[in-house]
Parts: C-alpha cells; sequence; structure tokens
C-alpha cells in the first residue's frame, strides 16, 4: 500500500479529533475537524455503538496518523516494542518521537511533521555533518542536527528563524537559534512523551 496523498483533514475527521497534520490551520477557524465534526464517507442516521476492537483500532490509526508512519512501519515498531523489558506502549512513543522528521516539527522547524518530512526528503539537514535524507532516522544522544549552509538563505528559513524563540521544545533536545543547529541531550523520557495517545489500546490491538 503506498503512502496517502489525499486531503490531511480527512484524517483528522476520520478520527474525530485534531492531529495538527497542517500546522497553524488547526489552530484556526478553518480547521476541518471544528468546522464538519463528523467522519468523511456516506452519512447515516444510524447510531453504532464502536466494539473494543474499533475503538483500539481507532487510537492505532490516531497515532499513525499522526507520526505520519505507514501500516507496516508502524507494525515493525510494535515488534521491537514487544521485545523490549521496558513499558511496550512507552517504547513504541519512544521510537515515533525520535523519528528524524518528528524532531525537526519539535524543534520548531517545520509547522507539521508532514512538512518536516518533505524538509528532510529534499535533503536540507546534516547529523554529524553528514547529509541524511531518511525521515525515520532514529537519533540518538549526542547527535547534533544542522540545516545545511546553502539551505540557511532560503526564505522559507529566515522566516522559521523569527519564529523559533516563540516555540516550546522539549527538555531532551537544546536548540541554537544563532547557529540553526541542535543537539540530542537524552532519549525522551516518560514525562515527554505524547499523552493523549492511549497505548494500552494500541498494545491491546497487537495482542490479539
Amino acid at each position: 500500500m503506498g503512502r496517502y496523498t489525499g486531503p490531511a483533514c480527512r484524517r483528522c475527521r476520520r478520527v474525530g479529533e485534531k492531529l495538527f497534520l497542517k500546522g497553524d490551520r488547526c489552530f484556526t477557524p478553518k480547521c476541518a475537524v471544528d468546522r464538519r465534526r463528523t467522519a468523511p464517507g456516506e452519512r447515516s442516521n444510524r447510531r453504532r455503538r464502536i466494539s473494543d476492537h474499533g475503538v483500539q483500532l481507532k487510537e492505532k490509526q490516531k497515532a499513525r496518523f499522526m507520526y505520519g508512519v505507514m501500516e507496516r512501519q508502524f507494525s515493525n515498531y510494535m515488534d521491537k516494542a514487544f521485545n523490549q523489558s521496558e513499558s511496550t506502549g512507552s517504547y513504541l512513543l519512544n521510537q515515533l518521537e525520535t523519528r528524524l522528521d518528528n524532531v525537526i516539527y519539535r524543534l520548531g522547524f517545520a509547522d507539521s511533521r508532514r512538512q518536516a518530512r518533505q524538509l528532510v526528503i529534499h535533503g536540507h539537514f546534516t547529523i554529524g555533518d553528514k547529509n541524511t535524507n531518511i525521515p525515520s532516522y532514529r537519533v540518538r544522544p549526542g547527535d547534533k542536527i544542522a540545516w545545511k549552509e546553502s539551505k540557511k538563505e532560503k526564505t522559507y528559513v529566515k522566516a522559521v528563524v523569527q519564529d523559533l524563540p516563540k516555540r516550546p521544545i522539549p527538555e531532551w533536545l537544546e536548540l541554537d537559534v544563532a547557529e540553526l543547529t541542535a543537539n540530542v541531550r537524552r532519549l525522551p523520557e516518560e514525562a515527554d512523551l505524547v499523552t493523549t495517545i492511549d497505548t494500552r489500546l494500541i498494545v491491546e490491538f497487537y495482542s490479539r
């Protein structure tokens, strides 16, 4: 199955809540979830009770849509999480949070994870002075992430620099606004992980 290229807002409507897939637009009255609270597709007047399996599936899809991960990738993350001694849910979120495209988003270099993925694929960043264009690359403590020198004069990058001081940065990351570089101080701890995702439901879904 190929990567989804349809409207991002449709995915938010599918799970019934904002996944912030379109950056600042999600905070405006133009947000599709605020304007159209119904799920996409044909409407029915019948109210159906969602089964336990349906609730678990919805939570899994929510996490997958939020981080822009394909089904096979997400399944591989779960396989690794099940083989760890630590909490399965926490390890899953740790893998997702340390993806390079998510780190770029967390640093404020992009308005959304989708935009961050595009920037990485187009080769805008280096890690430890080495070029990388793999959005799923997992950062490690000590990694240095930087904009390529050839990209710093772009109009978009200059606009990013102006907004960076306004954006909160996770404690496990360290940002140098002047140099447009960042360091991974440590791996994210449980307090740093996304709390809007109920990993218990995802673990139950894959434990069937």
